[in-house]
């Protein structure tokens, strides 16, 4: 499944956040990632952001695709991403 996962959380813990998902996602711009994974390793980055965020005062909103979607971009692409085949 491809997933994009868009963040809002407290200062102290962005680079956390942002740490964990750079290693499982492709990071386009500030607080947005996305990429295709399996459900097992969609279940661990659930997991693995559940551990790290308060959900009293953070959020995250994951958006769960069946295939990649088509992308534009208007302005400057913050982290342009490569098609690998």
């Amino acid at each position: 499944m491809y997933v994009v996962i868009v963040y809002d959380v407290a200062v102290e813990r962005v680079n956390k956040v942002k740490k964990f998902l750079r290693r499982h996602l492709h990071w386009v711009q500030n607080s947005v990632f996305e990429g295709e994974v399996t459900l097992a390793e969609y279940e661990r980055i659930k997991a693995g952001l559940l551990d790290i965020i308060n959900k009293d005062e953070d959020s995250i909103i994951i958006y769960k695709l069946r295939s990649k979607p088509m992308r534009e971009t208007l302005g400057v692409e913050k982290n342009p991403m490569e098609e690998v085949i």
